[in-house]
């Protein structure tokens, strides 16, 4: 997660607040903690968990869905398929979170006295239809589960099963499409019920009606959508699927997913989805947000910045952190810290990234600007660093016992870019990218994506260079963003340590 300078951090909050591919944000307050957990997709283990003491800066304490029986994505769960958009609540001492499986499972209810783990097995909920769940209580005990649509039907959280028949409540601005992502708050006399609508798309806002029942009747807000940037040349795009909470001070906030595009026409953003933050006003009891600012003045209560993360990660640990995460499943025999001492090793199953089998560890790319390195030892295996967005979509440095390649695939199109002789045994891999600062041709991809290694002097050699619109959204689909890591395409490949860090974006790449 990126920390501001020290001058920044004393004067301003720099959007976004979890940047990288952490979408649909969910926020939830706990006496003066606060907790957010985000949409995972086709990846394991299942939606991120973060903690913050000041809505600024988050630190992940752990994946919700970490344990093979919570979380279900057989090999053929479609790249962006998987999990999506979950709700976090707290209530009564306890943590609830509920969340879509579009890929077998459906609506599913998890809880936890800590946030951080563990969490229950999953309730199934058989009868409650649709994506997006939300849940909120009334005075009376009652918890009311509202969907995409925009349904609702109450629900018995301790057995999974509805009480009564769910119907329509709200259907969002007329001539908007996919009214999504309902979150209902009770906020002084009202009940107010936020959705998503326009797409996930450049047409995403969010728009808000309000009553005296959290059964409605609703009355939207004569200034939908209360938050939208399509139109503008705003840097931040797509904003939408937002969610409210207070703050210290009993100042309202709202998290929100937004995206960064960078080039030119029509702009591609390849961090996927991020999270941001944005203070929220009042005006005749309504909520209104402005735009979504990439610096806004810092809130008026003391911040809580972490320690900067670590650059590198040596594998000493018996498991992996949670940032750490891996393609549907992460089997033992396939994944393990506890191989080789000190060593990640990985086996192979499946022969390439095309596989949606394939054996892969990554992280989520935070920065547009960036590099990862790693130290690779092949043995008798092949396999390498990936900056990966699907199966039809990543760039890789391949390592074998004779050879280094590049690999590049690009929709039907795959083909070795470059190559050079191995250099026995283990070798670092790189890949560096470096996002577009000015655009002179409209045309200009966001960023490029350089792939080389580097000798015992720490002399880089690049192999390829390659535009990094290809791993973008707008060329690929879906609703992820990039993650870089680490895989095996054959037999058995190991990793001393990896390392990540932000660069600077005005400074070029070494």
């Amino acid at each position: 997660m990126r920390v501001p300078s020290k001058p920044e951090a004393d004067t301003a909050v720099t959007n976004p607040v979890i940047p990288g591919f952490h979408p649909d944000p969910s926020v939830c307050r706990a006496g003066d903690d606060y907790y957010l957990a985000c949409s995972s997709f086709e990846y394991f283990p299942g939606v991120p968990v973060f903690h913050s003491r000041d809505l600024v800066h988050w630190t992940q304490i752990g994946n919700a869905l970490d344990r093979p029986g919570q979380l279900r994505l057989p090999p053929g769960t479609p790249a962006s398929g998987g999990i999506y958009a979950p709700t976090l609540r707290h209530h009564d001492g306890r943590f609830w979170l509920i969340v879509t499986n579009v890929s077998g499972d459906g609506n599913l209810l998890f809880t936890a006295t800590d946030p951080a783990g563990p969490w229950s097995d999953p309730l199934p909920l058989p009868d409650v239809h649709g994506i997006d769940p939300d849940l909120a209580w009334d005075e009376d005990g009652t918890c009311w589960c509202t969907t995409a649509g925009v349904a609702q039907v109450a629900l018995d959280p301790a057995t999974g099963k509805t009480l009564g028949e769910g119907r329509p409540v709200w259907s969002g601005t007329p001539g908007a499409k996919a009214p999504e992502a309902p979150h209902l708050h009770h906020i002084g006399d009202y009940w107010y019920l936020l959705i998503a609508e326009g797409g996930t798309e450049r047409g995403h806002g969010v728009s808000v009606a309000r009553g005296r029942s959290p059964q409605g009747p609703f009355e939207p807000c004569p200034a939908n959508p209360v938050l939208t940037h399509r139109g503008t040349d705003h840097p931040v795009q797509n904003t939408g699927h937002a969610d409210l909470v207070q703050g210290p001070d009993g100042s309202w906030w709202m998290v929100l997913l937004g995206v960064r595009p960078h080039g030119g026409t029509p702009g591609w953003h390849v961090l996927g989805r991020e999270t941001f933050l944005a203070p929220v006003t009042w005006s005749d009891g309504w909520p209104l947000v402005g735009e979504v600012p990439p610096v806004m003045p810092r809130p008026p209560w003391p911040l809580h910045p972490p320690a900067a993360p670590p650059v590198r990660d040596d594998f000493d640990g018996g498991a992996l952190a949670p940032q750490w995460i891996s393609l549907r499943s992460r089997p033992v025999e396939h994944c393990t810290t506890g191989e080789r001492a000190g060593w990640l090793t990985l086996r192979a199953r499946g022969a390439s990234l095309d596989d949606p089998e394939a054996v892969f560890v990554g992280r989520r790319q935070q920065h547009p600007s960036c590099r990862a390195r790693v130290l690779a030892d092949p043995g008798e295996g092949r396999g390498g660093l990936a900056v990966r967005l699907d199966e039809e979509h990543h760039y890789e440095i391949e390592v074998a016992p004779d050879e280094v390649r590049v690999h590049a695939r690009v929709g039907p199109l795959r083909s070795v870019v470059a190559s050079r002789p191995a250099p026995g045994g283990p070798v670092v891999l790189r890949v560096e990218t470096a996002a577009t600062r000015r655009v002179t041709d409209p045309r200009q991809g966001p960023d490029t994506v350089s792939l080389g290694v580097e000798d015992a002097r720490g002399t880089y050699t690049e192999l390829a260079a390659l535009d990094g619109r290809y791993l973008s959204t707008e060329v690929a689909g879906g609703f992820t963003g990039r993650v870089i890591g680490m895989y095996a395409a054959a037999g058995t490949v190991r990793f001393d340590w990896f390392d990540y860090e932000a660069l600077d974006d005005a400074r070029p790449p070494a």
